[in-house]
């Protein structure tokens, strides 16, 4: 199993962008899923977006349109692009390999109002 640490997250106003990055220990190639997790202060963890090896890619209705995830196999690097940011966006963010459940120790995401 591989390792995933994550990173990129920090604090911005609303209406900014951060770009979290998701670097494996090992190879991604194989995982057909992965994606990014969420969990805010009193929230249940939601999935925010998913993309698997062939391209299909999967948003919370609540990140649509603003979120856009992406993955580099050749760096073992997953990314989220997050635009627009809302003080709702305020969570945890978890990368997880969505074959297995594993995921990382999450990187913090704070949007002031």
């Amino acid at each position: 199993q591989v390792q995933l640490r994550e990173s990129g997250g920090g604090l911005v106003q609303a209406g900014g962008s951060l770009r979290l990055s998701c670097v494996a220990s090992g190879s991604i190639f194989s995982i057909n899923a992965m994606g990014w997790y969420r969990q805010g202060p009193g929230k249940e963890r939601e999935l925010v977006a998913a993309k698997s090896r062939g391209g299909t890619t999967t948003y919370a209705g609540s990140v649509k349109d603003r979120f856009i995830i992406s993955r580099d196999n050749a760096k073992n690097t997953l990314y989220l692009q997050m635009n627009s940011l809302k003080p709702e966006d305020t969570a945890m963010y978890y990368c997880a390999n969505l074959d297995s459940g594993y995921w990382g120790q999450g990187t913090q995401v704070t949007v002031s109002s």
